[in-house]
């Protein structure tokens, strides 16, 4: 039906009787000439309906937005003066020969060049919303960007493997999606989280390289970078320790950035132990586009009397940690107070600071509400840790280290931010040596901080039953501008080891077998070593497209209360539907009236 997408053609088209078809993006009559903007995936063509053809003219009269056309004419240059150097097609148009109105449109309920739409709007039409050309060319680049993916595993020697999307529950990790079982009464498959336990019995069936673009489901608490079913690329190998399955994915990410951006990356990402990075960061996938980092202080707070500072420093989790923030003395009552409440999100209590207004001053050079509470030498070591300078204003922390780094590490983002201290460009950076164990205090027991199959480090094997807060694991994850775009670890491959580990999770035997029991099983048939990663394909795109949420390169989002609002789901279904599962319900409660 056509012979060139209407943003393929250019200069070297003069002359070329050409036929397109696309959506018209606006109609324009000027002065007896109609001009036509014909829309398709590549781009936008002008094509002119002139008068001297009387029945082509009166059909353009008709053309309305997003009408379905199909346009024949000759490609010429635009007149002198009319060209758009912001088109890659502004150079030629389209004297048009041929019109015919494949399907006409309804008025659209918004203008596709309107930049103020609510986001609920754009996803109720969402089929509208996808014409727009930014969400075309996010589409576009998300595809570009797994082909180059699939295109270097590919040339590595990994074998594309579909793993089951109705899998078992496992009590690890996020919250399950549930599907009932029409032929097993009363037990259910879950959607998975991962592909992480087929993927690593296929390196014990031998497959030595495996990747997979798969859908994961979680049903957890959404956020602008999470979404209820997102996309990974899964991959797992056999026979590399993690500095070599880091570089290889070093080079894939390199790889995938020059061929979707023609962006050069790093060569070697630079790498962190998870320790530095909270010390320093207060996160475990800092933006190192932003210069600011936290200043350690608990040695210092031990002996002063200010209790707060005192009583966190005391505490065996306990932090006090500063942040500096040049120029920040500019910053208001109300900024300093909207920080505060910021931080609270976090855990945080309060927001102390120190306003340096002359340095040389000593402590009357300081404006702060906690300056008479604090010695002369606590002031001094404050003062030269920070590399405080007059202008600059100080923030702490003081609590656990838990609430302290979330805290200011999100602070530190936020502020760099918003007072445009964010450096230009991509900043990759590998985090290591992960604690294998965090003590969850509501559950009064270790969780995996990564997942429970992950390796410790060898020489911690013995600490798994001992002192569990003090075993490291294998694990690694990449962060980029302050995302987390991968994450993964060596993996356990002997039973013995992958039973200890379970028993430091406080999961029985009894429990083991019956949730874990075929993994426990394929470890024994002589498993290889093996390890991998997942990088989360929504994310990376979001970062190469500058957008600011995940919902701008997923065709079909869900809302941050997980519901299409394209196709109004989730939504009940009949009785029969639910007899068939054997399910009955328990009355929902009405919905109370707001006000």
């Amino acid at each position: 039906m056509r012979t060139h997408y209407c943003g393929q053609l250019r200069a070297e088209h003069l002359d070329q009787t050409v036929t397109l078809c696309g959506w018209a993006h606006r109609r324009r009559d000027h002065g007896g000439v109609i001009f036509i903007d014909l829309r398709d995936r590549e781009g936008i063509a002008q094509v002119v309906c002139d008068p001297d053809q009387p029945e082509l003219f009166r059909l353009a009269e008709t053309v309305r937005n997003e009408f379905v056309l199909r346009v024949t004419g000759k490609v010429r240059h635009r007149p002198e003066g009319t060209t758009n150097p912001n088109l890659p097609t502004g150079e030629v148009e389209i004297a048009a020969t041929a019109l015919e109105i494949l399907n006409p449109s309804a008025t659209p309920p918004f203008l596709l060049d309107d930049e103020n739409l609510s986001e609920n709007v754009r996803l109720t039409h969402r089929v509208l919303d996808l014409r727009r050309p930014h969400m075309q060319r996010n589409l576009m680049l998300r595809y570009q960007v797994a082909r180059a993916f699939r295109r270097f595993l590919d040339d590595q020697g990994f074998i594309d493997i579909e793993t089951p999307m109705l899998t078992k529950s496992t009590p690890e990790g996020a919250r399950d999606y549930l599907v009932p079982s029409r032929v097993h009464a009363g037990q259910f498959f879950a959607l998975p989280q991962s592909p992480q336990l087929f993927k690593q019995m296929l390196m014990v069936a031998g497959f030595d390289r495996y990747y997979q673009i798969t859908r994961c489901f979680r049903d957890e608490d959404l956020r602008a970078d999470r979404q209820p079913e997102f996309t990974q690329v899964d991959i797992e190998t056999s026979f590399m320790e993690a500095p070599q399955i880091m570089a290889l994915m070093e080079s894939l990410i390199r790889t995938v950035f020059k061929d979707a951006l023609d962006v050069d990356l790093p060569d070697p990402f630079p790498r962190l132990a998870h320790a530095e990075a909270m010390a320093r960061y207060g996160s475990d996938k800092p933006d190192l586009r932003i210069p600011l980092e936290l200043t350690e202080l608990t040695d210092v707070m031990k002996s002063v009397e200010f209790k707060v500072f005192r009583a966190a420093a005391e505490l065996p989790d306990g932090r006090v940690a500063a942040l500096r923030v040049p120029g920040g003395g500019t910053l208001s009552r109300k900024q300093i107070d909207d920080y505060t409440a910021f931080v609270a999100i976090y855990g945080a209590r309060g927001l102390a600071y120190i306003k340096v207004n002359e340095l040389a001053r000593g402590a009357e050079g300081l404006q702060s509400p906690i300056v008479r509470f604090l010695p002369a030498e606590a002031i001094t070591a404050i003062l030269e840790r920070t590399g405080a300078r007059d202008g600059d204003l100080i923030f702490f922390g003081a609590d656990r280290a838990k609430v302290v780094n979330d805290a200011l590490g999100a602070l530190r983002g936020k502020v760099g931010h918003e007072r445009g201290l964010v450096e230009a460009g991509w900043r990759p950076v590998w985090v290591t040596d992960f604690p294998m164990f965090e003590y969850d205090e509501e559950d009064k027991r270790w969780v995996a901080c990564h997942h429970p199959f992950t390796s410790p480090l060898d020489e911690h094997v013995d600490l798994l039953e001992t002192d569990p807060g003090r075993c490291m694991a294998k694990a690694y994850d990449l962060a980029l501008n302050g995302w987390e775009i991968g994450g993964g670890s060596v993996r356990i491959h002997r039973e013995a080891v992958q039973s200890r580990v379970f028993r430091a999770l406080n999961i029985g035997e009894e429990e083991a077998r019956e949730k874990f029991g075929f993994l426990l099983d394929a470890l024994r048939y002589g498993a290889p070593p093996h390890g991998g990663l997942a990088f989360g394909l929504d994310r990376i795109v979001t970062l190469m497209t500058g957008a600011e949420s995940i919902r701008d390169v997923i065709a079909f989002p869900k809302t941050q209360r997980a519901q299409c609002l394209l196709t109004d789901a989730p939504g009940p279904v009949d009785e029969r539907q639910l007899r068939e599962l054997h399910i009955r319900l328990r009355q929902v409660e009405a919905a109370k009236p707001v006000g």
